[in-house]
């Protein structure tokens, strides 16, 4: 039977402003505390009287804040969870919650608002103490959830309020989430202050948080150390916010640079800055270090909160112990099954796992992790102590451990040897239990603290795809993500995400989509945003035979209506696999441009072909469906991959040869060049490609139009297309373009945008209105018919067949060629010149040969100079 008890004494009432107050405030709205008490009150009815365990799916919006104190003032435990299901695992993560500990209610936002009742009662025993259910932040493996109660929430927050000198007037901005217990403290401790919640959902980076910032007059933000990696990225110090009176930071260790750099900034602007410490156990805070000392004392964790109280157990002669707090705010104890529940405190004190020391000042100060001690080879290493012996060299590091290994990653290849030499010495281990792995940069968890758990999945894993796997062996979810990890430098994917999501662009799908075909033959069109779990599908070992199949009507399979299908992964044709048409197209195209240069043939068309390339690219991956406003940086990143290699080459070409005048350079001669061909045309492809993704960088900004686009992608593609075909007959009133108007940006835009419909041509009639619209668009434009029919036969061979077939050998070839194509055409008029009317073949393999030299240069050097950023940036901060 479950514990009883009556409401008055299980309830938990934390919102205490005034009547007219503000209590939450939106971007369009604000409420005051009695509307919230009307809101709240009315939510108590909906949960009923009897206490059942209530699972909100938590987000920086009205609705789950008041289903959470609704929640605690009826008695009912709650169970926050994250409310984003699109984040990677965060459906997988709820469902298993949901599974595992058996809710009786779930309050989520799935496309509206509600609370689903999963019985009319509850199944399980809740002790009268218990009134929330946190999960632990960054627990891998099997849920874990703390334990709290009444008093754990209310004397924290109650502490909170008193060391941060909290009241009516405070008002903070939720720039963490609700789950979080960092999050969910600064909602609890402003609501008992009686003061105010700015509730959103955007980046500390994004200029509209800033413009509700100031607008509500909001006093404080909270942030963990990679939101201040954020905020000095974002330009903060030179912002003037008059109403910001404190800043915060938990949630990880921030280097004390850094604590000085931003406690001296708030001495400047007026705004206190805060350090806490804190763990989910002790529901959000144990420790701050008064701002007044944030100069002086940086990297002491500061002193106990009010009510609390430290002390280290089994001190060395250094003073260093496991620090372990005792407070009415530790938890009740753990809960792994529901029946847990149902149990009172077992925890007195609380044994925190780091270790720690009293300074002489009174202060204290983690010196290191108790469970970052491990054995290794028969020897006792602590990874915290060798992260901290290689950022004294300025080589920024993540240790871990697994298999009775050493692992160390760094964020640059030129790194690896010297990191295994240096650890040798720290450690005394041999090098064969050393293993070192090159980063593009550090993941972090959704709270921002250092992903150790990712980047040991992903040692594994690289290990795993070196050793090789066999096609026939079938391919796991596991052995895609660590090639994606590998080749897009990302060891946080994950099993939901996807090319596009990742951030993959047209420069970096050529060696991933060969690597990807290797493992799973022909690929579908649209895996640049199928997740890494629905890629791993194709390549399993067995699929159904023809006779389980369910038929499937011919009409339906036709109708435009039908999703698109996917056929099994075709293994057979070991001397002929099937690449990338986009791939395919680019490799042939480039050869096609220089050969024709360089005199070794006359087939043109090469150029316009490469556009419409271009435009089915951007489609495919700068328009994939991601978050809004990354479609616009998106966008804006890929056009600087092109801008910059070609300023700098053309540049360099004008300082040493006088050869190209200013606006060449800058990319311009498109807008008033000259009327006749000359050298200063040489670049339209560049100009055009760039001043078209410019401006759909600025369309896209704009939320109406994105979401326009999200809705008919086709139909918007489509009208884009048409807008630019009416545009090219209008300019040249008629069909044909003469001299340099087939080169200018306006009248080959179309190009771009009929690549853009062939990516969104997904089903059978889309594919035939636009085959239709290449046959009308494309003849006529040239005046050449042979020119006209590599074009058209390109878009449609782009359009009808996702990949083609390669003889084996040449599909490195390929691969090379497609990949440094920007770059040959960049380099190519330097190169044939002198060898065109003599040995147009040689012209034309040194055209290729310096164009690629020049690619794997420049993405050498590119490499380099990112890591470098990024080992600056991990070498200020240590998290």
């Amino acid at each position: 039977m479950p514990i009883t008890r009556s409401l008055e004494t299980t309830a938990l009432r934390l919102a205490r402003g005034g009547a007219s107050e503000t209590a939450l405030l939106t971007g369009d709205a604000a409420l005051d505390y009695g509307d919230l008490r009307d809101r709240i009150d009315a939510r108590r009815s909906e949960l009923g009287p009897t206490r059942r365990l209530v699972m909100i799916a938590g987000a920086n919006e009205v609705e789950p804040i008041v289903t959470y104190l609704a929640a605690l003032e009826g008695g009912h435990p709650v169970l926050f969870v994250d409310g984003d299901r699109t984040r990677a695992g965060g459906a997988e993560h709820r469902d298993g919650l949901v599974e595992r500990f058996d809710p009786d209610v779930v309050a989520a936002d799935d496309g509206e608002w509600e609370l689903v009742e999963r019985r009319a009662g509850t199944r399980h025993e809740l002790h009268p103490d218990l009134a929330l259910l946190a999960s632990t932040s960054g627990s891998t493996g099997s849920p874990k959830l703390v334990r709290l109660s009444r008093d754990n929430l209310q004397s924290n927050a109650v502490a909170i309020g008193d060391y941060l000198n909290l009241g009516e007037g405070d008002r903070a901005a939720t720039t963490l989430p609700l789950h979080y217990c960092y999050g969910l403290s600064v909602v609890n401790s402003h609501l008992v202050a009686g003061g105010s919640l700015l509730l959103t959902s955007r980046s500390v980076v994004e200029e509209p948080f800033w413009e509700e910032f100031g607008t509500a007059g909001a006093t404080s933000f909270a942030g963990v150390p990679y939101t201040f990696d954020l905020l000095e990225a974002s330009g903060f110090e030179r912002r003037a916010i008059p109403s910001l009176r404190y800043v915060t930071q938990a949630g990880g260790r921030l280097h004390p640079d850094r604590v000085r750099r931003f406690a001296a900034l708030g001495r400047e602007r007026g705004f206190e800055f805060t350090v806490m410490y804190g763990q989910t156990e002790a529901t959000a805070r144990m420790a701050y270090l008064p701002p007044r000392l944030a100069e002086t004392a940086a990297g002491a964790i500061g002193i106990p909160i009010p009510g609390g109280r430290f002390r280290i157990d089994g001190p060395s002669a250094e003073g260093v112990g496991e620090l372990v707090y005792d407070g009415p705010n530790v938890m009740m104890g753990y809960a792994t099954e529901p029946a847990d529940f149902a149990s009172g405190r077992i925890v007195d004190e609380l044994r925190t796992g780091d270790l720690a020391r009293r300074r002489p000042d009174g202060l204290f100060e983690i010196v290191g992790r108790a469970n970052r001690f491990v054995k290794v080879f028969g020897l006792r290493i602590d990874l915290d102590r060798v992260e901290r012996l290689f950022d004294e060299h300025d080589v920024p590091v993540r240790a871990a451990s697994a298999d009775e290994r050493l692992l160390l990653f760094v964020t640059a290849d030129r790194l690896v040897d010297r990191a295994r030499e240096r650890a040798m010495e720290i450690t005394r281990l041999p090098a064969h239990v050393i293993r070192v792995h090159a980063v593009a940069e550090f993941p972090r968890t959704a709270s921002g603290k250092p992903d150790t758990a990712a980047l040991v999945r992903y040692a594994a894993e690289l290990e795993a795809a070196q050793a090789g796997v066999s096609r026939g062996d079938g391919v796991t979810p596991e052995t895609i993500r660590a090639l994606y990890a590998e080749l897009l430098g990302r060891p946080d994917t994950e099993a939901d995400d996807s090319f596009a999501g990742l951030g993959g662009d047209s420069l970096s799908y050529v060696e991933v989509s060969l690597r990807l075909e290797e493992l799973l033959g022909a690929l579908p069109r649209e895996w640049p945003s199928m997740s890494v779990r629905e890629l791993a599908e194709l390549g399993a070992p067995a699929t159904p035979a023809a006779s389980e199949r369910p038929a499937v009507d011919a009409s339906e399979a036709a109708s435009d209506e039908a999703a698109p299908t996917v056929a099994p992964a075709v293994r057979s044709r070991r001397w002929m696999p099937r690449v990338e048409t986009p791939a395919v197209l680019r490799a042939l195209a480039i050869v096609l441009i220089v050969g024709t240069h360089a005199n070794l043939f006359d087939l043109k068309g090469g150029a316009h072909l490469l556009l419409a390339v271009a435009g089915y690219n951007l489609a495919r991956f700068q328009l994939a469906d991601v978050a809004g406003r990354h479609r616009s940086l998106g966008i804006l990143k890929s056009t600087a991959q092109v801008v910059v290699p070609a300023v700098i080459w053309i540049g360099a070409v004008a300082l040493v040869t006088g050869g190209y005048r200013p606006a060449t350079v800058l990319l311009v001669n498109n807008f008033g060049g000259d009327a006749a061909w000359s050298v200063h045309w040489q670049f339209w492809f560049i100009e055009a490609v760039t001043w078209t993704m410019l401006v759909l960088a600025a369309v896209f900004a704009i939320p109406h139009v994105d979401r326009l686009e999200r809705r008919y992608p086709f139909g918007f593609a489509f009208g884009v297309l048409g807008a630019a075909l009416t545009a090219r007959v209008a300019f040249l009133g008629g069909v044909e373009a003469h001299a340099t108007e087939r080169y200018t940006t306006l009248m080959v835009v179309w190009c771009i945008a009929l690549g853009w419909l062939v990516a969104r041509s997904g089903t059978l009639r889309q594919r035939l209105v636009t085959s239709a619209v290449a046959c009308v668009a494309v003849p006529g434009f040239f005046g050449t018919p042979s020119r006209e029919a590599i074009v058209l036969v390109g878009i449609l061979v782009l359009l009808w067949f996702p990949t083609l077939p390669v003889l084996r050998p040449l599909v490195p070839v390929v691969g090379v060629l497609a990949g440094a194509s920007m770059f040959i055409y960049l380099t190519h008029w330097q190169v044939y010149p002198p060898l065109e009317d003599h040995v147009p073949w040689l012209a034309t393999l040194l055209s290729l040969a310096v164009g690629v030299a020049v690619w794997k240069a420049y993405t050498f050097v590119v490499a380099r100079a990112g890591r470098a950023i990024r080992r600056r940036a991990s070498a200020r901060v240590q998290t």
